[in-house]
């Protein structure tokens, strides 16, 4: 018997769009022959409804005019469900149970990689791939993964944070910082997507609208020293069991590797293997397990470094990576031999079988 698939899909965040290119490319690299996939798609106003229409609507935001094949459903927190409640305070002719085997989460950033829907799930008794909710929390928030990752050994770079409370003040922030360490820096939203209301601080004079900003995004902002690294990303698979696949380069081709630069704009580059000496590949790729291990990840993560000649610096650690036709962690995985088919199918049946 099949079993039945549900990928969540767009979400409130400012990644909702790259969600859906994510969930798109899921859906289609599904075998048909194993799973049935029901399609649960978020809107930016944060309504939820089950989608039977096009796949290929996902990706380009048509899906939510599709009024015919769109049902009002959510997901039941109760394990008795175990799966969708259809029109939920609807008519009881109209409602309806349909039991879930397992969920792909296809949510960047807030309300949905941040521990949100992984907790949801968790009291559904749905098996999800991806990370659990304390993980999934801790590697979303900057701050708390630099914390975490420092006590267990691992080098980051130099950083202050500050929240957005009563009587908070920039310059005072300003100057914490730049007792900290020197211009440039970079200030960033600690709990949004990777790169999601950065800024990047050459003087004082561009503190303030950098943190406002990212006050944008998040009440947390974390400051950090700028690093002239090379940018090294790192794929993760698996559980007890994982597998670290070898490293690949960013190239921004922009002042830095920003939400325009990666998505928009099409000029950040990839290359693979990353061109770094091999000592450095093989310290990133033994912290990028040590990073997975300490933050209780499974599933699957991208960890990312600066890289600087020998000397390898964690940056951050991303618990859904893109899964779009251009992203670094599928491109990493078919370096180690995975088709997109087998990928999206070894982290499905991995989370149904418990071995995530």
């Amino acid at each position: 018997m099949k079993k039945v698939i549900l990928v969540i899909f767009g979400g409130v965040s400012a990644e909702h769009e790259i969600s859906r290119v994510s969930a798109s490319y899921i859906i289609n690299n599904l075998d048909e022959e194993k799973y049935t996939v029901k399609k649960l798609g978020i809107t930016k106003s944060g309504e939820w409804f089950l989608y039977d229409g096009k796949t290929e609507n996902i990706a380009d935001g048509s899906w939510v005019s599709d009024k015919t094949n769109l049902t009002p459903a959510v997901i039941s927190p109760s394990g008795e469900h175990h799966g969708l409640i259809l029109n939920p305070g609807g008519t009881p002719a109209k409602s309806g149970i349909i039991y879930i085997d397992a969920a792909f989460p296809a949510l960047h950033g807030k309300n949905g990689e941040d521990g949100t829907v992984q907790g949801l799930l968790t009291l559904s008794g749905i098996p999800f791939v991806g990370c659990g909710t304390f993980s999934s929390a801790a590697c979303m928030d900057k701050v708390m993964a630099k914390i975490i990752c420092e006590r267990a050994g691992v080098k980051t770079l130099p950083f202050v944070y500050a929240l957005n409370v009563s009587g908070f003040d920039i310059t005072a922030f300003s100057i914490r910082a730049e007792e900290s360490f020197d211009y440039p820096m970079f200030v960033k939203p600690a709990g949004a997507g990777s790169s999601v209301g950065v800024s990047k601080v050459k003087h004082r004079g561009e503190f303030k609208d950098a943190v406002l900003k990212a006050f944008e995004f998040d009440k947390k902002v974390i400051c950090e020293k700028a690093s002239s690294g090379r940018e090294i990303e790192v794929a993760v698979l698996g559980g007890e069991d994982i597998l670290v696949s070898g490293c690949g380069e960013i190239i921004p081709n922009a002042e830095f590797y920003d939400y325009d630069a990666k998505y928009i704009n099409g000029t950040a580059k990839t290359v693979i293997p990353a061109q770094i000496p091999a000592a450095a590949g093989r310290a990133a790729r033994e912290t990028a397990e040590k990073v997975y291990r300490a933050l209780d990840c499974r599933g699957l993560a991208r960890v990312d470094f600066f890289v600087d000649g020998d000397d390898v610096v964690f940056n951050e650690i991303n618990t859904i990576p893109g899964f779009t036709p251009i992203s670094m962690y599928p491109k990493l995985m078919f370096e180690e031999g995975f088709t997109a088919k087998e990928l999206v199918g070894a982290l499905v049946d991995s989370a149904t079988e418990g071995r995530l």
